[in-house]
């Protein structure tokens, strides 16, 4: 059976610009090279900071975006209507599940706590073999330095096993993650 979409990529991203240009200039790369390739963006339906910036540069290259903000959010991340497809949903969770089934990989941009608890759900579900897409941590000006470390301390502490590192990729430049998606999916 045919998808009836396109590969997906999911962005996690903050909801604002944070201090770096660098953020917002790999947010906006991250997004044009979505719709280079013919990928669909699955991201968190905000027109604010980061998430506004990588859904409006897929949209100048032509890409489709679909977009999911719980009700909640709708204010405050101004969501974003004039995407693809738009999900409303109830809560956290429910944008959390509907952004991970419509996709068919993650990348995880400079964020905060919002990014990490999705970077750690989707490690997470790796972890317990409930899934097999890949995940991303897009290292923008070493960003998520410290996270790797924490990890690596989880590890060497002996709460998780080495192969956790199999599940996720740390790179440096959108292109990385490009060339990476290319090469598994053809």
């Amino acid at each position: 059976m045919t998808p009836s979409h396109p590969k997906s990529v999911c962005v996690f991203c903050g909801s604002r610009f944070g201090k770096a240009p660098a953020y917002k200039a790999a947010a906006h790369a991250t997004g044009t090279a979505i719709a280079q390739n013919g990928w669909r963006l699955v991201y968190g339906a905000g027109d604010v900071g980061l998430m506004g910036e990588v859904a409006n540069a897929t949209q100048a290259a032509g890409g489709e975006v679909f977009g999911v903000i719980p009700v909640h959010l709708f204010d405050r991340e101004v969501g974003k209507r004039d995407l693809s497809t738009f999900v409303i949903t109830e809560n956290m969770h429910e944008r959390k599940k509907v952004m991970f089934m419509n996709c068919d990989a993650i990348v995880v941009l400079p964020g905060g706590a919002g990014s990490l608890d999705e970077f750690f759900e989707v490690l997470t579900w790796r972890q317990l073999g409930l899934h097999d897409k890949p995940i991303y941590l897009l290292n923008t000006d070493g960003y998520w330095d410290k996270l790797a470390d924490l990890i690596h301390h989880v590890i060497s502490q002996g709460f998780a096993d080495a192969s956790m590192l199999n599940f996720i990729n740390v790179v440096a430049t959108p292109q990385d993650v490009v060339d990476d998606l290319q090469e598994l999916w053809g």
